[in-house]
């Protein structure tokens, strides 16, 4: 037989005022329409968050840059988002929905960095009928870069859940490593691996690219699953 003690330091406090940190690519000809990229800026305790989320802030900040430097800028606006709060109750995620929920019908895709720094694997898709074309294309565009088309449908990320009826996109990343470190002490910036975050950055940023200049409406999606 085994005998252990275990201490936990952890505990509740009470709630406290954080913030959403929004930026965006203005769209040159159709700036109302919104592809939404969203990262979150909390992090668990234990560690700097170097996995969870920085390297998805990293993506989506890049994407971005790497717009705003292109020589054909986007039609649609691309906004980024970095929510708080999406460890411990998806307060930025709900915050965002509410304040811009007038403005829902116009984002026309959501994307989410929230898996890490591996390279991307797959794409999916969850919208209306009227998009299986567009996909077909973003997945054919995509396929030199070692990227797969896959059936299953986009879950878009937690703090993509409260945007009734976006369309939403899931770059899958390999996270065959991922929860060696996720919500651990060592989840620091000495674990990651730059070649696959550079990779994960090069296709985002031709995806999104084509997102927010492609002729193409994606329809309205079903509700996202709620975490």
């Amino acid at each position: 037989p085994v005998r252990f003690r275990l201490v936990l330091g952890c505990r509740e406090l009470p709630e406290a005022d954080s913030a959403n940190v929004i930026g965006e690519v203005t769209g040159t000809e159709r700036p109302r329409e919104v592809v939404l990229l969203g990262a979150h800026l909390d992090a668990w305790d234990l560690g700097t968050g170097a996995l969870d989320d920085g390297a998805g802030v990293s993506i989506v900040l890049t994407t971005a840059q790497n717009l705003l430097r292109a020589p054909t800028p986007p039609r649609r606006t691309v906004r980024v988002v970095l929510f708080a709060n999406e460890e411990n109750g998806l307060a930025g995620a709900r915050a965002y929905a509410a304040s811009h929920a007038e403005e829902l019908p116009s984002h026309t895709a959501a994307l989410e960095a929230d898996a890490g720094d591996g390279r991307v694997l797959e794409i999916r898709f969850t919208g209306g009928a009227e998009g299986r074309g567009a996909f077909q294309r973003l997945a054919a565009m995509v396929r030199p870069m070692g990227v797969r088309a896959s059936d299953e449908r986009a879950h878009g990320g937690a703090d993509l859940s409260p945007l009734e009826g976006v369309p939403r996109f899931d770059l899958a990343q390999d996270m065959s490593t991922y929860f060696d470190h996720h919500h651990t002490a060592n989840d620091t910036p000495a674990v990651l691996d730059e070649p696959a975050l550079h990779h994960a950055v090069a296709v985002w940023t031709r995806v999104v690219a084509e997102l927010a200049s492609m002729p193409d409406a994606l329809g309205r999606a079903p509700p996202a699953e709620r975490h």
